[in-house]
């Protein structure tokens, strides 16, 4: 099940659950973890991208060790809110991971990264630190905005 909209997947997670947020790139996922009520996100570990069975066996893992119950995809729009190629590379992507069984939200992340890297910039994180840690910070920020959609749903 892949969903668009948070009340469609809170509906496909009535228990709640930790969820597992995916910063997906051509080189990296970025993830992070939330509770399982919903409150924070919190960066994880980063995978580097291979070919995509090993993507995907790799975010099952995580998801099983860390008792996950769905996913939450950054969908990389344009800045006037359409699709771009990128985004067509994030939704079969998403449709690839159906089959894992858990229920996937696509989430705008157009403001992600640059939310993530201002906030490592005030903690006085210095760039190498940062290059490292984006990609993760970048989920957590795209999981963080649909807990809270989710929660204030």
């Amino acid at each position: 099940m892949i969903a668009l909209a948070a009340a469609d997947y809170r509906a496909a997670l009535p228990a709640g659950g930790r969820l597992l947020g995916l910063d997906v790139g051509t080189k990296t996922i970025g993830t992070a973890l939330c509770d399982a009520g919903w409150s924070f996100a919190s960066p994880a570990q980063l995978i580097r991208r291979t070919k995509f069975t090993k993507d995907k066996e790799s975010l099952v893992a995580l998801s099983v060790q860390q008792q996950v119950a769905g996913w939450v995809i950054g969908l990389p729009l344009s800045l006037d809110g359409s699709d771009s190629p990128r985004t067509q590379s994030i939704r079969a992507f998403a449709r690839n991971c159906v089959d894992a069984g858990y229920p996937i939200l696509l989430w705008d992340e157009r403001w992600s990264t640059v939310s993530a890297e201002r906030a490592m910039i005030e903690q006085d994180l210095s760039r190498a630190k940062r290059a490292d840690r984006i990609d993760n910070h970048a989920a957590a920020t795209i999981l963080q905005a649909a807990i809270d959609a989710l929660v204030m749903g």
